[in-house]
């Protein structure tokens, strides 16, 4: 007998909810511009950071956009000046994650 089976016996009339995938509710409201988002690649102090520049939705659509790449990648990052700040050199992996979304993107710097 497992731990579904001994919860079921001792709470009969509990249904369980269906798990959220938060990444996709995020996402899924999302502004999605005709103006391709670009993709650069730069090192400060020695570490490489992944820069995507000209999105032009609301601030807030900007952070969520954010927080999805960066749980989805396993990365951290930042947000400033517009601009989103991923650590690591995931071009790649990020152009694939948007156009999968739905946005158009352009490789900048090799």
């Amino acid at each position: 007998m497992d731990l579904k089976d001994q919860l079921k016996n001792l709470f009969p009339d509990h249904i369980p909810e269906k798990p959220k995938n938060e990444d996709e509710n995020e996402t899924q409201n999302l502004w999605i511009q005709d103006d391709p988002i670009i993709c650069k690649y730069e090192k400060r102090k020695g570490k490489p950071i992944t820069l995507l520049e000209g999105y032009n939705g609301t601030n807030k659509d900007l952070k969520a956009l954010a927080k999805a790449l960066k749980s989805r990648l396993h990365v951290g990052g930042t947000v400033k000046n517009n601009v989103i700040i991923i650590q690591g050199d995931f071009r790649d992996k990020i152009m694939t994650i948007l156009q999968d979304l739905g946005f158009q993107t352009k490789r900048v710097g090799g």
